[in-house]
């Protein structure tokens, strides 16, 4: 079987998206299906390119309009797409996030020609603001024209249901996954001087709650043991950063920056707990990622995280500053009880907390609200899991092959089912709006128009190579 895997976040950006279209085709490959990759160019990174075992993405020549994501015109980048599916041969166009511009307008040329097409929702949405709302309207419009829905949790089935206004049966729900064999455990890496190094691995934008962790990393400015270690970049970076100066934690505070997927893993091991803000989230594989490392990880409680770890590797909170706080003291008290640290050395690190978390307390205490703090979920008299038995836990709960196996029964089922007349995708187009006919219209008659200029039968095959690359 044939598959393009369509969606404008892929390497060299970092992020949840980017990392399941990579591993999904990776194991795809793996599996004995032709994969290839559209997005679009990244600077320099710009054509075709092979990356691990032969995998081939088209890195497109089109401008980004905001937050990597290209500017949706359904007429534009018509002749590219409609180009490279017909010289792929491609069986199933497989868009991801409903962020992605460039996702649906794949959907949208691979259904006019006539192809099967399945969309990945990564994203919770809300109905409230405007831009969820035009977001939500552009989903349903592309969903009326696929022939089925994957999300990654069952709180994202039921968003993705009421705001697509799609059927239930036409959406499944495969999880993400992590590769374990890679994101393995190294307590040796974590320092021995008694630091403890906290590791957030996130976008740096608004949804990702990154307020609240400037509201979070001034709490610690009177513990000196406790570092952060921040990775990943974006708009809410300058933040950050002024909350580093404005605290005087230059040293203890460090920002990486975007750091390549491959590089995360040596950052996760250096961390002996991991906190994720989100505000919305339909998964979330950093946690995931974390918890395979080892990792104690502290997490608000929105969306689908709380269906994605079990309890004894996962500390939920509501999406509050002293909340989040409250946990992480929980998460440092366990890692300091822990079974393996001497008993001298547990008192002693106890009574320096006690002293610093009094200390801290009197300087807070004028600014703290009459309401009562919130508590975090469990409590520090927990054990610590050992951080190899952690990877084997996450082990046994998510893995990639079986995600792809998950995903090309949805392929394999909509392979079976007859292809979309023009008149039924007019049909379901005009349901979402009479207005929004006029993307499909123009989209359909650029199509003929090219057709006629440049017919199928003229469009050269790709070549497929002899042998895998690695």
């Amino acid at each position: 079987m044939r598959i393009c895997m369509v969606s404008d976040f892929f390497y060299p950006s970092i992020g949840g998206v980017e990392e399941h279209v990579y591993n999904l085709s990776q194991m795809l490959l793996a599996l004995g299906h032709k994969v290839i990759v559209l997005t679009h160019a990244y600077g320099d990174c710009s054509g075709v390119r092979y990356l691990t075992h032969g995998l081939k993405v088209y890195y497109l020549p089109i401008r980004v309009c905001y937050n990597q994501c290209i500017l949706p015109t359904a007429v534009c980048n018509v002749p590219m797409l409609r180009a490279v599916l017909l010289r792929e041969r491609i069986d199933v166009v497989h868009g991801h996030s409903a962020f992605s511009a460039l996702a649906h307008e794949a959907l949208m040329v691979g259904a006019l020609l006539g192809m099967k097409t399945v969309f990945t929702d990564h994203s919770l949405f809300g109905f409230a603001d405007l831009s969820a709302a035009l977001t939500n309207k552009l989903l349903e419009i592309t969903l009326s024209m696929v022939n089925h829905a994957i999300c990654v949790s069952h709180i994202g089935k039921e968003n993705t249901v009421l705001r697509a206004r799609v059927a239930k049966k036409r959406v499944s729900v495969i999880p993400n996954a992590v590769d374990t064999a890679l994101f393995t455990p190294d307590p040796c890496r974590r320092p021995a001087d008694g630091i403890i190094n906290i590791v957030i691995a996130s976008r740096l934008v608004y949804r990702k709650g990154i307020d609240l962790l400037a509201g979070v990393i001034p709490r610690f400015r009177s513990t000196p043991n406790v570092h952060f270690i921040i990775v990943g970049d974006g708009p809410k970076r300058d933040l950050l950063e002024e909350i580093r100066e404005k605290t005087n934690m230059q040293d203890r505070v460090q920002i990486l920056g975007a750091v390549e997927h491959a590089q995360v893993r040596e950052v996760l091991v250096r961390g002996h707990i991991f906190v994720n803000t989100s505000l919305t989230e339909a998964y979330c594989m950093a946690i995931v990622e974390a918890a395979s490392c080892g990792l104690q990880v502290v997490s608000t409680s929105v969306g689908g995280i709380p269906e994605v770890l079990p309890s004894s590797l996962i500390l939920l909170v509501e999406p509050e500053i002293e909340a989040i706080y409250s946990a992480i003291l929980v998460a440092i008290d366990r890692h300091v009880n822990r079974v393996d640290n001497p008993p001298e050395m547990r008192s002693k690190q106890r009574r320096g907390r006690r002293k610093k978390h009094l200390k801290q307390k009197e300087e807070l205490k004028e600014d703290e609200e009459s309401q009562p703090r919130p508590v975090a979920a469990g409590n520090s008299e927990e054990p610590v899991l050992c951080p190899h038995r952690c990877n084997e836990l996450v082990e046994t709960l998510y893995n990639w092959e079986d995600v792809a196996r998950r995903t090309v029964k949805v392929y394999e089922r909509v392979k079976r089912e007859p292809a979309f007349t023009l008149s039924e995708l007019i049909f379901a187009v005009y349901q979402c709006g009479a207005w929004f006919l006029a993307f499909l219209v123009v989209g359909h008659f650029t199509l003929l128009l090219l057709e006629r200029w440049r017919p199928r039968r003229r469009i050269e095959v790709a070549h497929e190579p002899d042998r895998q690359l690695d």
